[in-house]
């Protein structure tokens, strides 16, 4: 069984921004969140990446890194492993396979700690739609194809619905998540309250919450937190 199969919530840190004045790393471990990936689109280095494992390491929580490109990918003992951006719905195809056939020739990479992410971007305005000029004009359909596609042809045990900035459709996420048989779905994007993430949490399988940690703060991620698990309990009750 995968880790991420019985996680409900993941924190996305960004290793090129800061926390809120008086808020630390050790506070945002103790959110109640099930894992902690550490990634960002822009302006990301291996000393950022660094600086944010050392300061969660001591913390009892899986450490994930999600590298952008392959030259800011970390080798270090405090990461359960890495978290690998496959864009399916990218116009360039450097981030369908040229990225990584780039880390395959300069890196020795520990392919046990290593699996790929699906990712299906539906958010134009997004800073990771630009870079890998996605094509996010998807009906709900085309999403679950997509998704389809992703864990019966290429075999992924991750799809992951990214809106990054924006709350995203509910129906267009379900429709990816009844699409799919084994894999685990993963949504990001607008989760800022108890509110939205109770809503995206009756979805997907994985609410990923990013920038909310950088603007507000561990207590509004913990409520996150506390949204999410309250709708999988409530989808887990019989009717």
């Amino acid at each position: 069984m995968h880790p991420w199969s019985t996680w409900d919530h993941v924190l996305k840190l960004d290793p090129d921004k800061s926390l809120p004045p008086g808020e630390t790393y050790a506070d945002i471990c103790q959110t109640g969140t099930d894992a902690i990936e550490i990634g960002g689109t822009l302006d990301v280095t291996t000393e950022k990446v660094r600086a944010v494992i050392d300061a969660c390491r001591e913390h009892d929580i899986p450490l994930y890194q999600e590298p952008s490109n392959p030259a800011v990918v970390v080798d270090d003992d405090g990461l359960d492993g890495y978290l690998v951006p496959v864009v399916f719905n990218a116009g360039d195809v450097f981030w369908l396979v040229g990225a990584h056939k780039e880390w395959a020739r300069i890196d020795d990479i520990d392919w046990g700690r290593t699996t790929t992410e699906a990712y299906i971007v539906l958010n134009p305005a997004a800073s990771i739609a630009e870079l890998t000029e996605a094509d996010c004009d998807q009906s709900p359909a085309e999403v679950a194809a997509y998704a389809t596609v992703a864990e019966r042809l290429f075999g992924q045990d991750i799809v992951y619905i990214e809106y990054s900035g924006t709350f995203g459709d509910v129906d267009t996420v379900g429709a990816a998540a009844d699409a799919l048989e084994a894999a685990t779905l993963f949504y990001g994007g607008g989760v800022h309250d108890y509110d939205t993430a109770h809503e995206m949490g009756a979805v997907a399988d994985v609410v990923v919450v990013g920038d909310l940690a950088h603007d507000e703060g561990a207590d509004a991620v913990r409520e996150t937190v506390r949204g999410v698990k309250d709708a999988h309990a409530d989808r887990a009750r019989p009717e």
